[in-house]
This record gives structure tokens, sequence and C-alpha cells, in this order.
């Protein structure tokens, strides 16, 4: 007798029946009559694995579908609760003016509260500090300028980095950096600054060490090849009183701030940053202009929220402050702030945020400049 016919001959040595339950071997014939007899397993039939992959792929279908509607679903529901615009500047500014203007009109068409917080301190790192810190879900948003990206070239303390925690919305308007004098200094252009500047020692005021219009007078000298002191006082407003008052023969501000003393007589302006004419300026050439090129700086100001936000609101934001820019009552109102409104979407910004990263961090370098 074979092994196989043994096995068949002794009940226990007979391999199981598939799907069905068969005694442990030697258990005696009491227990296996007690023992239940499990139905067989169900075997997949070819119509149900026909059937699985169809319902796999019309879920994944459906969760693609869920995905891509969320976040317009969330848009559609925007903004849910009153909307903060941090403003990292003391009220008054080209950025607080702006900020104010946005808000009484956007909080009309949102349906919600808009309200400016001004959070001052550290060359606005402390008000930026916070949007950072929020929740990425549109309800706190940042108006800033160009101020936040020299804060890296001069050393200055964030614990942020502009690219990487701040989500790009759009821009908004800029103001031109103008070079004022004194009209006893007789100087009213750029070549009798040069010479000027040979026949005698001269000094410049600025809005303070590290800030845009130091940079630009710093790329001037270099560019013009002249010589004058630094003078860094806290703000600008405090160095176009000094220029008034004859204290120092120069100044470069913000050119908003020099307007009203031009048409009186009392100051001079030398020269434009920007590469066409301001248009409270209309008489005064750029420096551009006046041979120096390129040479094209300007105080922009932005709106920006924290990271991670969902690109449908920032498509919503950006397209609603669009639409209050194109407002001529807005528009005439920001003129008389000197802020001349500016188009760029978040990508715009984006290109603009890197490269003035990179020249305000090589002029640094090539002009030792330090914050205070």
């Amino acid at each position: 007798m074979t092994h196989d016919e043994r096995a068949m001959s002794v009940p226990w040595l007979r391999a199981p029946v598939p799907g069905s339950w068969s005694a442990p071997a030697r258990m005696s014939g009491s227990t296996r009559a007690r023992m239940p007899v499990l139905p067989p397993r169900p075997v997949a039939t070819a119509p149900a694995r026909r059937v699985l992959p169809a319902l796999i792929a019309a879920l994944a279908i459906t969760l693609l579908l869920v995905a891509g509607v969320a976040p317009a679903m969330a848009a559609a529901s925007w903004p849910t609760r009153p909307v903060r615009i941090i403003v990292p500047y003391a009220t008054g500014g080209g950025s607080d003016v702006l900020a104010r203007q946005l808000a009484a009109r956007l909080q009309a068409l949102w349906g919600q509260g808009v309200v400016v917080e001004n959070r001052a301190g550290a060359s606005g790192i402390i008000g930026t500090d916070s949007v950072v810190r929020a929740p990425a879900d549109g309800h706190t948003l940042l108006l800033q300028n160009s101020t936040m990206v020299v804060n890296p070239a001069v050393g200055g303390k964030s614990n942020y980095d502009p690219e990487r925690d701040l989500a790009p919305i759009t821009l908004l308007g800029q103001t031109p950096i103008a070079l004022a004098a004194h009209p006893d200094a007789g100087i009213r252009n750029l070549a009798e600054l040069v010479a000027a500047a040979k026949a005698r020692p001269l000094s410049y005021g600025s809005c303070g060490a590290g800030t845009p219009q130091h940079f630009v007078m710093e790329l001037l000298k270099q560019k013009a090849g002249f010589a004058a002191t630094h003078v860094g006082y806290k703000g600008c407003q405090p160095g176009v009183t000094d220029v008034l008052g004859g204290q120092v023969p120069l100044a470069i501000v913000s050119a908003n701030l020099i307007v009203p003393h031009l048409k009186a007589g009392r100051l001079r302006a030398v020269g434009v940053s920007t590469a066409r004419r301001y248009p409270l300026l209309p008489e005064t050439p750029t420096f551009e202009e006046q041979g120096l090129r390129p040479l094209d700086f300007s105080i922009w100001y932005a709106l920006m929220g924290p990271a991670q936000l969902p690109a449908d609101i920032v498509a919503k934001i950006e397209a609603d402050t669009r639409r209050v820019l194109a407002e001529v009552e807005v528009r005439e109102r920001l003129s008389q702030a000197g802020v001349e409104p500016m188009d760029g979407d978040g990508t715009a910004l984006a290109q603009l945020i890197s490269a003035d990263l990179a020249r305000y961090a090589d002029l640094a370098r090539a002009a030792g400049i330090k914050a205070e």
C-alpha cells in the first residue's frame, strides 16, 4: 500500500477540504460530533473581481472632486468674522493711510468688519512677526512696505523669513524717494551736488540708518562719485525739519513729505529715485534722467498674509483689493498722501521681494551699511 493510500484509509490523516473545518488529529469521535461545521468561505466570482476595481476608482474620483470643491467652498464662506489688517508702523504714514482706505471699502464688500491695528516697533519686525504666527485662514493680514526687505540686509534680527513665512497677495502702491536741498546750499540738480561735494564737506540727513532712503543716497554717492557724511534721524520728518532749518544742507526722504515745502520755496528737489517722474513733482527730473542708469528705487506697499494661506482666499482678497484701488476717489486720496497705485499680483510681489532682498544685500556689503 502506498503512502497516499494509507493516508486515505486513516481518517485523521486525510487532507481537509478547502472551505470546511476539520477536527484536529486524534480527536475523539464524541468531540468531533459536538464541533460545528462552518459554512464554506465565499470565493469571489469573475463579475465581483471586476466590480471591486471599479468601486475603488469611483471612490478615488469622488475624493478628488471633494478636494477640488472644498477650497471653493472655503472662499465662498470667507470671511466668517472680522478681518484684521496689521500695520507694523505708526499711524499717519503711507502704510497706515493705505490700510485705512482699504479697510473702509473691503468691509462693505465682505460683509464683515475690517479693523486696522498699528503694531509699531523694531522697524516693522514686531507687527510682522504677529502675522507670521497667526492662523492662515485669511482673517489676519499684513500691510507691509519695502522696509521689510531692507532689514535682513543690515542684519536686522527677526524670527521670520520674508519669502518663506509670508504669503504674497498683491502690490498696492509706491512712493518715490527724493533728495531735497536747502535753498542756501546752491544745489538744484545732480551736477551741482557733485560740484558742491568736491568744493566743500557735505552732510545729509536720512530717515535712519539702514532705511531705503539711506540706501538710495549711498547708491547715488557710488554712482556719481562724491562724498557726503550721513546723519541718521529717527524717521523722515525730523530730517525734513532740520533741512528746513539749515542744520543739514540735504535730506533724502519720502518724496511726498517735501511737496508742500517745494511749492512754498523753502526747499529744492535735486531728483527722485524712480524711473518715471513723480506726479506730485512733475518738474523734478529723475536721477536716471540725470545720467545715473539704472536707478529705480521706491518705497513700495503690499498686502500679505501668513504662509500657507489658501490660494482661493488669496485670489479673492487680491481681486477685491484691485477693485477698491480702481475707484477714482481712492486713487485721489492716495495721491494726496503721496502714494501712487501700483499693479502687481502675488507672483509679481514675490518676484519683487526676492529681487530687492538681493540688491539691498549687495548694496549693504558694498557700502558697509549696518543697522544702528
